[in-house]
């Protein structure tokens, strides 16, 4: 009788399990926790956050580009009143 030949399922599951039982499965997982931890520390935002706020102050350039046309309008009135 032959000696069973592995497959590659087999060889792919036996890898597994000692790559599961290694220390760079721990490794792996302490360099996630402090890369975690780290950018907690930073003042960021997520896209979507970055995003609304963009809008906001879109909207509120257009805002200020209205305003600022609507007050030379009102000192031009002004100026010609005095005049």
């Amino acid at each position: 009788m032959k000696p069973a030949i592995p497959t590659l399922d087999d060889i792919a599951n036996k890898l597994g399990e000692v790559f599961r039982q290694s220390p760079a499965r721990d490794l792996e997982k302490n360099l996630k926790a402090g890369l975690a931890g780290w950018l907690a520390k930073l003042d960021l935002v997520t896209r979507e956050e970055f995003d609304v706020q963009a809008q906001v102050l879109a909207r509120t350039r257009e805002k200020l580009t209205q305003l600022e046309a609507r007050l030379k309008e009102l000192e031009a009135r002004g100026q010609a009143a005095q005049d």
